[in-house]
């Protein structure tokens, strides 16, 4: 027994020694490994930091609680074109459409598509609980597809606005809508590209910068929600590229930050104020960047800048490559577009742009297509399209040279009063009534306020002698 205790005390004691030695030789050493053991269970890597998001929107990959969360605010909306009856052949003139729409306010605020409701005569809106309202058009905008409703009801349950900047290609998104009228359906992708123009909208004033995305949105989605993994709107679906007619992998969405200002606009003004830089561009070509000794081929290429607008005042030449706009890079022209899409005239906005190989800056003033800073109101556009013509204020340039103030025709719609006077794109209104004329501002409101017929005077730059021309306003 005695030896068998000797033995296990020599056993011990060995122990002890060759743990102490293992421990004063080696020791720091093992120290330092075993304290980055803990680690593991924080998911910290030192080698995987780069994976770290600098932002949220699109963790966790768990889409319940945001479908959750966005449902309730997706409308279903049918419209009817047409008054009833029949046609020439026997036909029902009355025809019907649906689409999609999205709650942006408990007040019954819904922003939608505006190839959704165009040229509807009577607008209904289907709630997700089944609760059906008549709608009122607040306002359009054709060039960036998007109209705003309103309902009478209250304490809805809206929609939060997202940040489409903040969007990276490859992050998870949702799109909510009523494709072939199937309510509430939601589907999930990723988001494929930005910045992306598919020349779908029409007008000299189209802004495409659209969100391209590989959710599944078909017929009847136009007008629903893109939504972040938070649930957060981050834009409004709005067309597809497809040959059947049906979802072939493309999706397309108006960015969120678009959106917030234009709707914003026909909630104020019930027409958009579209702030406009004053140039002509050009997308960057390998042969064109080369000679500009650019760096990189991306930027945006000025032809031409127009006499007097906010760009010319600025110093913007012809040549010169727009690079960014308040900080943001603009590579292509989509970009550039939206970004400038989201102020109104009077707004100043910083360009950076390269200039002989030179990277500057300019402060704009943003001016309307009257080339001034005035607030377009609904009922002054309404009034000039009635008539049929587009106005703008004339530049100092031409003021020197022709020795004149008043505005200018820039545009005459076919068919309209205007063009039945026999009046030339070109002409210069330098009185109406016998009453000088200044600006388009003094003469949409005398137009406002005259009844019977007017007699608008003026000039043709490359013609001698004034020109009268009379047509009836009301």
């Amino acid at each position: 027994m005695k030896q068998h205790i000797g033995i296990v005390l020599s056993s011990l004691l060995s122990a002890l020694l060759a743990v102490v030695g293992y421990r004063f030789f080696e020791g720091p050493k093992e120290i330092v490994i075993r304290e980055t053991v803990p680690a593991q269970y924080t998911n910290f890597d030192p080698l995987e930091v780069s994976k770290q998001r600098a932002f949220l929107s699109a963790s966790p990959t768990d889409f319940i609680a945001a479908a959750e969360r966005i449902t309730p605010s997706v409308v279903n909306i049918k419209t009817i074109q047409g008054k009833g009856g029949f046609d020439f052949w026997g036909n029902d003139a009355e025809s019907s459409s649906s689409g999609s729409g999205v709650v942006i306010s408990s007040d019954g605020y819904i922003v939608t598509n505006n190839h959704v409701i165009e040229d509807s005569d009577h607008i209904s809106v289907t709630l997700n609980d089944k609760r059906e309202y008549e709608a009122e058009l607040i306002g359009t905008d054709p060039s960036t597809d998007l109209a705003l409703l309103k309902i009478k009801a209250n304490n809805l349950t809206h929609i939060e606005f997202g940040n489409s900047d903040s969007l990276r290609v490859g992050e998870w998104v949702l799109a909510v809508g009523n494709p072939f009228n199937l309510e509430s359906t939601v589907t999930a992708g990723i988001v494929s590209a930005k910045g992306r123009s598919i020349d779908i909208l029409e007008g000299q004033d189209r802004i495409e910068s659209f969100i391209q995305t590989d959710a599944a949105v078909n017929p009847g989605n136009s007008g629903g929600a893109l939504v972040n993994t938070n649930g957060e709107l981050i834009g409004i679906n709005t067309a597809i590229i497809t040959r059947s007619g049906r979802y072939e992998g493309y999706s397309f969405a108006v960015p969120v930050n678009l959106v917030r200002k234009v709707i914003k606009d026909l909630m104020d003004f019930g027409v958009v104020q579209r702030g406009i830089l004053g140039v002509f561009i050009d997308e960057m070509t390998s042969e064109l960047a080369k000679e500009l000794q650019l760096e990189a081929v991306e930027g945006v290429y000025i032809t031409r800048v127009t006499p007097g607008s906010g760009a010319d005042d600025a110093g913007l030449k012809e040549g010169d490559v727009i690079i960014g706009i308040n900080g943001t890079k603009t590579r292509t022209m989509p970009e550039m577009q939206e970004q400038v899409g989201r102020y109104r005239p009077g707004n100043s906005i910083s360009v950076d742009y390269f200039r002989n190989g030179n990277k500057s800056r300019a402060n704009v003033v943003l001016k309307n297509k009257s080339n001034s800073t005035s607030i377009i109101t609904a009922e002054n556009r309404d009034i000039l399209f009635d008539l049929g013509f587009e106005l703008r204020d004339l530049t100092r340039e031409e003021k020197k040279r022709l020795d004149v103030e008043g505005v200018k025709v820039v545009s005459i719609y076919r068919g309209s009063r205007i063009e039945r006077t026999n009046m030339d794109p070109g002409f210069i209104i330098t009185k109406m009534d016998n009453k000088k004329i200044t600006s388009v501002e003094e003469l949409v409101e005398e137009l406002e306020n005259a009844n019977g017929k007017v007699m608008l005077e003026g000039i043709y730059e490359n013609y001698s002698g004034e020109y009268y021309y009379a047509f009836p306003v009301k």
